[in-house]
C-alpha cells in the first residue's frame, strides 16, 4: 500500500493588492476549469488596506461607502463588508468541489476547523458559532469566512487578524453583526506574531487536513 499524493499546492504571495489577487484567482479558476486534471491551490498573503461586501443588495453593513478611508470592491462571494489588510493573513484555497462531494457546508466548516485547529498551535482556544461562519474566541471575531464558487470551483477564502490595526473595522458593520467585537491574536496573547510564521502553520495544517475534504474515493490509498 502507498500513501495518498498530496494534491495540494501552497503559494505564499508577499503583500499584493486586492485587485491583482483577484485576477489571478479568476485566472486560476478559468484554468481549472479547462483542465479539472489541475492541481487544487491554495494562495495566502496580506493586501494592502481594502474593503469588500459580497453579492447582496443590502448595503446596510457598509454604513454608506463615501466616508470609508479605503478602496472597496463588490465581489462574487457571499456575506456582508469586511475590511483586509496588513497584519491580517489571506488564504485563497482555489479547490474543485466535485472532488468534494459537491459539499459547500462541508467546506466551509473545514475552512473554520483548519483555522481553529492553527490557533490551536499559539494557544488560541477558538471556536466555531452556530449560524455565524466564521472562527471566534468566546464572542470575539478572530477570522472571517466567504467563499465564492464558479462550477464548482472555490475562490476567495478566509482572513484572519494575526497581528495590528483593527481600527478599520469600526467604519462598517463587519460581516453585518451588529456590535460584533473584532480581535487577533496579538491582542488574544499581547505577543505580535509575524505573519509569515502564521502563514507557514496554516500551509503545514492545510497539506495535512486537505484529504478529511475530499470525496471517500479521492483519499483511499491506491494498492501497489
Amino acid at each position: 500500500m502507498r500513501a495518498a499524493v498530496i494534491d495540494l499546492h501552497v503559494h505564499w504571495l508577499g503583500r499584493k493588492d486586492f485587485a491583482s489577487a483577484l485576477a489571478l484567482q479568476e485566472k486560476i479558476v478559468a484554468a481549472k476549469r479547462e483542465d479539472p486534471s489541475q492541481l487544487d491551490e491554495l494562495l495566502l498573503l496580506e493586501h494592502e488596506p481594502v474593503y469588500t461586501i459580497g453579492r447582496t443588495p443590502d448595503q446596510s453593513s457598509l454604513l454608506g461607502a463615501a466616508h470609508l478611508p479605503h478602496p472597496l470592491f463588490a465581489i462574487n462571494r457571499g456575506g456582508q463588508a469586511t475590511y483586509h489588510g496588513p497584519g491580517q493573513l489571506m488564504g485563497y484555497p482555489i479547490i474543485d468541489l466535485r472532488r468534494c462531494d459537491h459539499d459547500l457546508h462541508k467546506y466551509l466548516r473545514w475552512l473554520e476547523q483548519l483555522l481553529i485547529e492553527v490557533l490551536a498551535e499559539y494557544g488560541i482556544a477558538a471556536t466555531q458559532r452556530e449560524a455565524l461562519t466564521g472562527v471566534w474566541v468566546e464572542d470575539r471575531k478572530i477570522a472571517s469566512i466567504g467563499v465564492g464558487v464558479r462550477h464548482w470551483i472555490t475562490m476567495h477564502g478566509f482572513a484572519l487578524n494575526v497581528c495590528g490595526d483593527l481600527s478599520p473595522f469600526n467604519h462598517i458593520v463587519p460581516c453585518g453583526i451588529d456590535n460584533v467585537a473584532m480581535t487577533s491574536m496579538e491582542k488574544e496573547t499581547g505577543i505580535a506574531f509575524s505573519v509569515l510564521d502564521v502563514e507557514m502553520a496554516v500551509e503545514k495544517v492545510a497539506l495535512e487536513q486537505i484529504p478529511n475534504l475530499r470525496a471517500a474515493e479521492e483519499v483511499l490509498p491506491a494498492s501497489v
